[in-house]
């Protein structure tokens, strides 16, 4: 180093910064500000406002309507869920009897007025209006009603959530804290009660003076709280409209505008005007001070207009060449929010394709399959046990010996509504060589259509029987015939 290497400046580095930038406070992200407020406290004040508008969207907005159609056909579909109950005996054989009353009992419990204490809906109502409460509202509440007055002694009442005070947040007396409506212990935070209003805040008899603020406080054990929460600690559902609900209401006005824009500029509307700036008043108009020029035009005819008056179209070009890509570019944001593909929110296939329709629907099947998990068990399944021990108990299905209920609740499958393929003939094709391959049975693809491989095998066995009976011949050959019963002693491969 020379001396005049120590008059020199010295390039030195440059600290790093060793922070996020997504945490950065510059004027780009001065309005991007969050929140470390707890799930609870963000709800709380926020709950009832967006429920509200969400059910203006559910009876104002086109695509939040289709929304909820889409989930109604998707989760619960024409049949609902169907029940498999595969209870043992000692031996570990299947009580193939006990199922079949079980499964039977469970279906008449299904049928229309058997599920809810008001009789007004079946199974697959109820189902429907589950997947709809938690679309639109965030959450559903069911209080599970017991008594020789119902058809089957146990039947579930619907609750909406606003009985449910989402105002009511307290200290109970046993030291269990209230949290909008929901009181939970105080070491767990278990729900152990619900305190529900006794009148609808939206009914008019609540609005009597007679009717004050009264609760009935329900056991947990008795109400079914039915929601998908997002953040721990949360004890109250969202609507899953939520992230979507500006993104509608802000698309709906466009639209209303530009249809009425629209409507305008078919009306080929103008002003009279005249050099002199006189006023013109059309005929049949009688004003004080004549300065209001009204015309009522009628379509295909002309009018002849007084001498130095002349006629300025109003011509607004409605709708835009942009509209429909300015549509799309927000209904795909739209769809993204509410979990479902824009091809059908939109009932858009224009310029789709076979490879693109079937990635959309395997993606979209996915998602629906998630909410038929969720159904099962927080919805069907729970209600089936209690449903399963209270008619046991109280003799409303006839089995006698020895039966438990723990029995036929050890090995229950559910299955939601199937999905057929895109192109059948080549989901059929597949099907065949997975068969061949052993990498799929039967039970795998009956399950794809919503359907029980035991009642498959049953169907195909009535339908040989009844051809039988008509002397008729199938016109199909079935994957293999039933196998024939070998005598005594005899090696079932060397019967004939």
């Amino acid at each position: 180093m020379g001396i005049m290497d120590i008059f020199r400046r010295s390039n030195k580095a440059k600290p790093s910064k060793r922070n996020y930038a997504a945490a950065a406070k510059g004027r780009l992200f001065a309005d991007f500000v969050g929140s470390n407020r707890s799930a609870d406290s963000e709800i709380r004040w926020a709950l009832r406002d967006i429920r509200n508008r969400s059910r203006d969207l559910e009876r104002n907005n086109e695509y939040f309507r289709r929304y909820l159609q889409l989930l109604r056909v998707n989760v619960v579909g024409e049949n609902g869920f169907n029940v498999q109950v595969r209870g043992r005996n000692p031996d570990n054989s299947l009580d193939r009897a006990g199922n079949n009353i079980i499964e039977g009992a469970w279906r008449e419990f299904s049928r229309m007025g058997g599920p809810t204490v008001d009789g007004k809906m079946s199974m697959v109502d109820l189902c429907n209006h589950i997947i709809t409460g938690m679309a639109r509202d965030g959450e559903v509440f069911l209080q599970i009603v017991k008594g020789n007055y119902l058809r089957h002694g146990i039947a579930v009442q619907v609750i909406e959530p606003d009985r449910v005070d989402e105002e009511k947040n307290e200290l109970a007396p046993n030291g269990n804290s209230i949290r909008m409506g929901v009181e939970l212990d105080k070491k767990t935070r278990r729900p152990t009660a619900y305190h529900v209003l006794t009148y609808h805040k939206g009914d008019y008899d609540y609005m009597l003076p007679a009717n004050e603020r009264k609760y009935e406080v329900i056991p947990a054990s008795e109400m079914m709280h039915i929601y998908k929460p997002d953040r721990a600690g949360q004890t109250r559902g969202v609507p899953w409209s939520t992230a979507a609900i500006t993104s509608l209401k802000m698309l709906h006005g466009y639209r209303e505008a530009e249809l009425i824009a629209a409507r305008t500029g078919a009306a080929k509307m103008g002003f009279f005007t005249s050099p002199a700036g006189d006023g013109f008043t059309a005929d049949g108009f009688d004003d004080a001070d004549n300065t209001v020029p009204i015309y009522d035009a009628e379509a295909g005819s002309f009018h002849q207009l007084p001498a130095g008056v002349d006629f300025k179209a109003f011509d607004p070009s409605h709708p835009t060449s942009a509209f429909a890509d300015f549509e799309k570019s927000i209904l795909r944001g739209i769809a993204g929010g509410l979990g479902v593909s824009y091809t059908s929110l939109a009932n858009d296939l224009e310029g789709t394709s076979y490879s693109s329709i079937r990635q959309g629907a395997l993606e979209e099947r996915d998602f629906y399959k998630t909410l038929h998990r969720f159904m099962i068990d927080h919805f069907l399944d729970p209600l089936y046990r209690m449903w399963l021990d209270h008619t046991m108990q109280f003799g409303y299905i006839p089995i006698t010996g020895d039966a438990k209920v723990m029995k036929f609740t050890q090995d229950v499958t559910w299955r939601g509504r199937g999905f057929q393929w895109v192109d059948p003939l080549k989901e059929m094709n597949a099907a065949v060589v997975g068969l061949q391959n052993g990498i799929i049975s039967h039970s795998d693809i009956a399950a794809n259509y919503g359907r029980d491989a035991e009642d498959t095998f049953a169907q195909i066995q009535r339908d040989k029987e009844m051809a039988d009976e008509f002397g008729l011949s199938m016109a199909y050959q079935p994957f293999g015939d039933k196998l024939p019963v070998p005598a005594e002693g005899e090696d079932v491969l060397q019967a004939d």
